[in-house]
C-alpha cells in the first residue's frame, strides 16, 4: 500500500453481463487516473485488461485482470471480470476477496440474465454495491427503465444519484444530486474537460423530486440523518455523501449513476463514488474463519498487525512460473518467509511477491492486510487455499466452483505428445476449478470438461498455442450426472485371493437421494469406525465411496445428490480384512446398493432469455417447444418482445445459427446454466444405448 493508511484503500470488482461494457469503463477509470496515456478499444484488441490473445480475437474477457491505481488520495485495486457465462467461475472468486463492486449495467438491455447472476453472486458474499448505467448514448437508452428494473428483478434499494442530461444522441452529461449541479462533458478532450454549472432549466423540476426522493430514502435508512431531515426538510451534500456510505457500506443502499464509457462522460463522478461510498478493508467486518485445531469459529481483523490470513484466490501461470493470486486479510506477507497450509497441514516458502497490473509484474517485498498481489514459489496450493501463521492455524471458506456442464474426448496425435498433454491439461485445471480432467476406463479416452462451447473452445485452443500441444479433439458433448430417487441398502461380502494372499471382509452400504443440488455425501458410521483394525482405513473406505460415486452406475457419468455410507462390517481378521478388501468391499458394495437405488440421468437446464421482434415470438415459441423449452414469461422492453424460458443444454447447440434464420437476424439470446433436472425417459434410453 506504498505507506497509505488501510482506510484509504478500495478493492473493486467491475461485474456484468457481457457487453455492458465492463472493460471499456476500466480502461476510461485507467486513463482518467492516469495510469495510462491513451484508452484502448475492445472492439480494436488492445485495451490493458483484455491482455490474451483469445481475448484480443473475441474482443470479450475470459480471465479477470488486476490493476491498481490512484484517485483522490485513494488506492483503488481493480479486477476487471468476465461477462460470459462460462467464465462466471472468474466472477464468483473475485467476488470473495473484493471489498466492494462496481455493477454495470446496459442502459438499452438493463437487467439481463447475466446481471442477476453476478448480483446473487455479490449477496452471497455480501460486498457492497454502486450501480453503473452505461451507454446512454444508444437508441433506446432508458435511464428510469434500468432503476426501476434493479428495483423489481433483483430486489435492490437502488435510487440514483445522478440524472442523464440529454438522451441518446443528445446524451451530454449527468445532473448531480447531491451538489445539484450539471456537469457537462467536452468531447474533444476525449471527457478529460467538463463544465460544471447550474442544472438545465428543463431538469430542474425533475433533478429536485429526485433529490427529494433521494433524501427521504436516506433519512428512511440512516437515524444520523432522520432529525436533521425531519427538521430542514432537506439534507446537505457532505450529510447525504456520508450517510450515503454508511448504508452501502452496510448492504442497504445502491445509489445509481449513469454515463457512457465509450463515448467518455460520466466516468469520474464513477470514480468519486467508489472513494466516496465503496467500503475500505477497515470498514468490512473481520473475517469468519475456522479454527484447524479445535474446529470453532474465529475472527481476524483487517490489520497488519493481526496473524497473517491470506486467501489464494486464483492460480495462472506465466513467465515467472506459476502465480498464486492472494488477498491478504489480516498480518503481512513477506518475501522469504514460510506459511502455513491448514488444507495440507505443510509449510510453504513464498519466493517472490508481485503486484499486478493485468499482464506487468512489479517485484515487492511484502503485501499486507488489505491488499491484493500474486506469489510465485508455492507447490501444493490450490485455488480457496488458506495461508496463515501455523502458531494458530485457521482457515477461511473455500471457493466452490459449479458443474461442469459439456466435455469432449481429446487425445494427442501421437503417443510423443501424450505425457504433455497431460501435463498441459492438468496446468490449466490447476488454474480453472471448472476446467475438469479424466480418464475415461472403458474407452481409455481423456475428457475435458467446462462450462460450456466457448469454454471449451479456449482451453482447446491455450492447449494448442500456450502449451504446444498437438491434439484430435471430439465434438462438445453434455456432460450429464446421474443420481439416485430411492434408498437402498446392500451387503457386499469381498472374498479373494490376490498375489497369494486371501483379502476379505463383507461391508454393508446405504445409499440414499438428497435434494436436488445437495451434491455428494460419503461416510462411515460410528459404529464402523470403532470396529476398524486402524483408524487410518476410514479414509480408504471414503475414497472407495467416492471413487464409485464418481464412476457412476449407469452410464459411466458422475453421481451427484446422493449420500452413501458404509453402515456395517463383519471383519474376517485383521491380516485378511485389510485396505485391499476394505475398498473393494466398500466399492462394489456402493455399486449394488446404487443399482437398486432407482438410478437416472440428470441433465443441465439453462435460462435462456430471447429478445426478439414481436412479429417472430411465434416461430421463436414454436422452436422452443420443439427442443422441450418450457416457457416462463414474456415481457414488453422498448419495441422488442423479451421471452424468459428454461431449455435443456443437450437441445441447444446450433441455437444462434437457428434464431438468427428464424429472425432474419433481428433477435439475439443470452443464456446461463440453471439446475440438473431427472431426463426424460426418451433421453435415458438414447443415453443406455450409446
Amino acid at each position: 500500500m506504498d505507506g497509505k493508511p488501510l482506510s484509504n484503500v478500495r478493492n473493486i470488482g467491475i461485474v456484468a453481463h457481457i457487453d455492458a461494457g465492463k472493460t471499456t469503463t476500466t480502461e476510461r477509470i485507467l486513463f482518467y487516473t492516469g495510469k495510462i496515456h491513451k484508452p484502448g478499444e475492445v472492439h480494436e484488441g488492445d485495451t490493458t485488461t483484455d491482455f490474451m490473445v483469445q481475448e484480443k480475437e473475441r474482443g470479450i474477457t475470459i480471465q479477470s485482470a488486476a490493476i491498481t491505481c490512484e484517485w483522490k488520495g485513494r488506492t483503488v485495486n481493480i479486477i476487471d471480470t468476465p461477462g460470459h457465462v462460462d467464465f462466471t467461475m472468474e466472477v464468483e472468486r473475485s467476488l470473495r476477496v473484493l471489498d466492494g463492486a462496481v455493477c454495470v449495467f446496459c442502459a438499452v438491455g438493463g437487467v439481463q440474465p447475466q446481471s442477476e447472476t453476478v448480483w446473487r453472486q455479490a449477496d452471497r458474499y455480501r460486498v457492497p454495491r454502486v450501480a453503473f448505467v452505461n451507454k446512454m448514448d444508444r437508441m433506446g437508452a432508458d435511464f428510469a427503465r434500468v432503476v426501476d428494473e434493479l428495483r423489481t428483478k433483483l430486489k435492490a434499494n437502488a435510487c440514483p444519484v445522478e440524472l442523464p442530461i440529454g438522451k441518446e444522441d443528445g446524451f451530454k452529461g449527468v445532473v448531480d444530486l447531491l451538489e445539484m449541479k450539471g456537469i457537462v462533458y467536452d468531447e474533444a478532450s476525449e471527457g478529460k474537460n467538463f463544465t460544471v454549472g447550474d442544472v438545465p432549466a428543463e431538469l430542474k423540476d425533475e433533478a429536485e423530486l429526485a433529490r427529494a426522493e433521494l433524501c427521504e430514502k436516506i433519512a428512511d435508512l440512516d437515524e444520523g440523518v432522520m432529525e436533521a431531515y425531519l427538521e430542514k426538510g432537506d439534507l446537505t451534500a457532505d450529510e447525504l455523501r456520508g450517510a450515503i456510505r454508511r448504508q452501502v457500506v452496510a448492504g442497504a443502499f445502491v445509489p445509481v449513476l449513469c454515463g457512457t464509457a465509450f463515448k467518455d462522460k460520466g466516468i469520474q463522478p464513477l470514480l468519486d463514488a467508489v472513494v466516496d461510498y465503496l467500503p475500505a478493508p477497515t470498514d468490512r467486518p473481520p473475517v469468519a474463519a475456522t479454527d484447524l485445531k479445535s474446529e470453532a469459529p474465529v475472527t481476524r481483523k483487517h490489520d497488519p498487525q493481526e496473524l497473517l490470513t491470506a486467501l489464494v484466490f486464483k492460480i495462472a501461470s506465466d513467465t515467472y512460473g506459476r502465480l498464486f493470486f492472494v488477498r491478504v486479510y489480516g498480518g503481512v506477507l513477506k518475501k522469504g518467509a514460510n506459511v502455513f497450509n491448514p488444507r495440507t497441514r505443510k509449510r510453504e516458502r513464498v519466493m517472490k511477491i508481485v503486484r499486478l497490473f493485468a499482464d506487468d509484474r512489479t517485484e515487492v517485498d511484502e503485501l499486507r492486510a488489505g491488499d491484493i498481489g500474486a506469489i510465485v514459489g508455492l507447490k501444493d496450493a490450490t485455488t480457496g487455499d488458506t495461508l496463515c501463521a501455523e502458531m494458530k492455524p485457521c482457515y477461511l471458506e473455500r471457493i466452490t466452483a459449479p458443474q461442469p456442464v459439456m466435455f469432449l474426448a481429446i487425445e494427442p496425435k501421437s503417443g510423443a505428445d501424450k505425457d504433455k498433454l497431460v501435463d498441459a491439461m492438468n496446468e490449466l485445471a490447476a488454474e480453472d476449478p471448472t476446467c475438469q480432467v479424466r480418464q475415461d476406463e472403458e474407452t481409455g479416452q481423456t475428457i475435458l470438461s467446462g462450462m460450456g462451447e466457448l469454454h471449451l473452445e479456449i482451453l482447446v485452443d491455450r492447449l494448442k498455442r500456450e502449451f504446444k500441444c498437438a491434439a484430435n479433439v471430439g465434438k462438445p458433448m453434455v456432460s450429464y450426472l446421474e443420481t439416485v430417487t430411492a434408498p437402498a441398502v446392500k451387503a457386499f461380502t469381498f472374498d479373494r485371493e490376490l498375489g497369494g494372499k486371501r483379502h476379505a471382509v463383507t461391508l454393508t452400504v446405504e445409499v440414499k437421494p438428497l435434494e436436488r443440488g445437495k451434491g455428494r455425501e460419503v461416510k462411515v458410521a460410528r459404529d464402523v469406525l470403532n470396529e476398524l483394525p486402524d483408524p487410518k482405513l476410514s479414509a480408504c473406505l471414503e475414497q472407495a465411496l467416492m471413487d464409485g460415486v464418481m464412476t457412476g452406475v449407469l452410464a459411466r457419468y458422475p453421481m451427484t445428490d446422493l449420500s452413501a455410507a458404509v453402515t456395517g462390517m463383519e471383519l474376517v481378521d485383521p491380516e485378511v480384512s485389510d485396505e485391499i478388501a476394505l475398498r473393494g468391499a466398500a466399492m462394489m458394495g456402493f455399486r449394488e446398493a446404487a443399482e437398486a437405488a432407482a438410478p437416472e440421468f440428470l441433465e443441465p437446464i439453462m435460462k435462456l432469455e430471447i429478445t426478439t421482434p414481436p412479429e417472430s415470438v411465434g416461430e421463436v415459441l414454436g422452436d422452443l417447444n420443439a427442443r422441450r423449452g418450457t416457457v416462463l414469461d414474456m415481457e414488453q422492453r422498448g419495441d422488442m418482445q423479451i421471452v424468459h424460458a428454461r431449455v435443456p443444454m443437450a437441445q441447444m447447440f446450433g441455437y444462434a445459427t437457428a434464431i438468427r434464420s428464424l429472425t432474419k437476424g433481428r433477435a439475439s439470446y443470452s443464456m446461463e446454466p440453471d439446475t440438473f433436472d431427472l431426463a426424460p425417459r426418451a433421453v435415458r434410453e438414447e443415453l443406455l444405448s450409446r
